[in-house]
């Protein structure tokens, strides 16, 4: 007899499937590098510097300033790993087999975007701890509103590693995403504040609506700002998104 816990859900969605996914992920070494190490380390050896503790942005201090780009760029890293470990399953011939399954695209997708998410989840948590620990300073409702939308900021670019996954052979796929999220992150002014003709193009690029919006809380950008930020990640996340599915479709369908 078919059970509740065994019986697909909406689109052929079992929960197995999504706890097989997460200890996948969490035997990975190298992601759990690259989600808990690298981005407490680098907002540590970034953050702390001379007196960025006593120096103010908005309401907030610098170490604060630079916590909140960190925990932006750690849950990029943690959440486009994620997603580009299709990368590896397409070279194994998972993903045709899935094919084989009741499981939908979207649904393969949303399943996808929830175990990046999650370790999306763990790197924010863990530099926001570190930041508590050597000095960053927010108003209280700015700790909880950052973390929540450098957190939920990322799920663009879990489409984009799902994305990217797609394209790149498997054995490239991090080698080549690595380099290209840091320059995203210059470009979009997540390290560095941007001025002149240089801020204007940064608009554009992924990173810039993410790093805008997640330091909103306490650096007090104007409206206009915002809601570009707003569209700018509305955008690119339907791009990912969309652009995952029919290439998910393609590659199943060979």
């Amino acid at each position: 007899m078919t059970t509740l816990v065994s019986r697909p859900v909406i689109g052929g969605f079992r929960p197995a499937f999504l706890l097989l996914e997460l200890r996948r992920m969490l035997r990975n070494k190298r992601t759990l590098i690259f989600t808990l190490v690298l981005p407490p380390l680098f907002f540590v050896i970034f953050g702390t510097q001379g007196d960025y503790r006593t120096q103010s942005i908005g309401t907030g201090n610098v170490t604060g300033y630079i916590m909140v780009s960190m925990a932006v760029y750690g849950a990029m890293l943690a959440t486009t790993s994620g997603g580009a470990m299709v990368a590896v399953e397409r070279a194994l011939g998972w993903s045709r087999q899935l094919r084989l399954t009741p499981l939908r695209p979207p649904v393969y997708i949303a399943v996808k975007m929830a175990v990046a998410m999650t370790f999306g989840l763990l790197s924010v948590t863990v530099v926001f701890a570190v930041g508590a620990g050597v000095g960053a300073d927010l108003p209280p409702a700015a700790w909880a509103a950052c973390f929540l939308i450098a957190w939920l900021g990322s799920l663009v670019f879990a489409a984009f590693g799902l994305f990217m996954g797609y394209l790149l052979p498997s054995e490239n796929v991090m080698q080549l995403l690595g380099p290209a999220l840091a320059l995203l992150s210059f470009a979009g002014g997540l390290f560095v504040p941007l001025h002149g003709w240089f801020e204007t193009v940064s608009k554009v690029f992924p990173t810039n609506g993410i790093a805008i919006l997640a330091r909103a809380p306490f650096a007090d950008p104007s409206l206009a700002s915002v809601l570009l930020a707003v569209l700018n990640v509305a955008t690119w996340a339907t791009i990912f998104t969309l652009g995952s599915i029919v290439l998910f479709r393609r590659d199943t369908a060979r």
